[in-house]
């Protein structure tokens, strides 16, 4: 059960005129970061460090996690867990749909199925790391922003992001690189544990220079809805039923 700003009365639970649209591009943007740019390392050259790795899904997936932290702070964690779960289902369809396309037989004399097979046969190891990580880190993402949003009684914005995103992307991090690619070919520790620590670090930096765009997103989506969210008496468990 949340507690609303004003409170309403239970058989007028709020109608929202953007919630869904807010998971649509929660969920698109989830895809296409997993589904392009998850499993390609890339690097850029640092003065004085040299080359330096990290996964090309990092430019693009972050920004799944600020609409997770808009949700949270807009909507409330029961909305927001509704939206994690029907990411996950989308990710778990994705994997699924992808195989059976692989696997499907090419016409003759078509010449991509081998390009085909790269790009869109991920083991079932990496489709794995890839569920357990979004999970585990969406979850403490959306936990610890609502946790800190009642903690602080709605200030500092910028603090819940932030910091939701340090625990929420590491976990993310650390669960997917090194379940996904550890002992693989083409994958020294070296490089896995750089590109962890180069994830966390671009993800936490994505979050902080986009601050402004939440504060202007929020803003605008909470006075759209006219409501002001505090999951102060919320059960928290990622399996508890969502209404709303």
């Amino acid at each position: 059960m949340e507690n609303h700003t004003p409170l309403p009365p239970a058989s007028q639970a709020p109608r929202f005129r953007y919630y869904d649209l807010v998971m649509a591009a929660f969920v698109t943007i989830l895809l296409l970061s997993n589904l392009i740019g998850a499993s390609k390392p890339s690097y850029v050259t640092l003065p004085g460090i040299g080359e330096w790795s990290f996964g090309a899904g990092v430019l693009f997936f972050p920004v799944s996690y600020i609409i997770g932290d808009v949700l949270t702070e807009v909507y409330g964690y029961a909305r927001a867990r509704r939206v994690i779960w029907t990411g996950f289902a989308a990710l778990l369809f994705m994997a699924f749909m992808a195989w059976v396309v692989v696997q499907l037989p090419p016409a003759e004399g078509w010449p991509g199925q081998e390009a085909y097979e790269f790009v869109f046969g991920n083991s079932w190891r990496i489709v794995l790391a890839s569920m357990v990580a979004f999970w585990a880190g969406e979850f403490a993402n959306s936990f610890v922003l609502a946790k800190m949003k009642v903690w602080t009684k709605g200030r500092h914005l910028w603090m819940r992001t932030i910091g939701s995103t340090v625990v929420g992307q590491g976990l993310d991090s650390l669960i997917f690189y090194p379940l996904a690619f550890y002992g693989l070919a083409g994958w020294p520790v070296e490089l896995l544990w750089q590109v962890v620590l180069s994830q966390w670090l671009i993800k936490t930096a994505w979050e902080a220079l986009l601050t402004p765009v939440t504060y202007l997103v929020v803003g605008s989506l909470k006075k759209a809805e006219g409501v002001e969210i505090y999951d102060t008496d919320t059960d928290f468990s990622p399996f508890a039923s969502s209404k709303g």
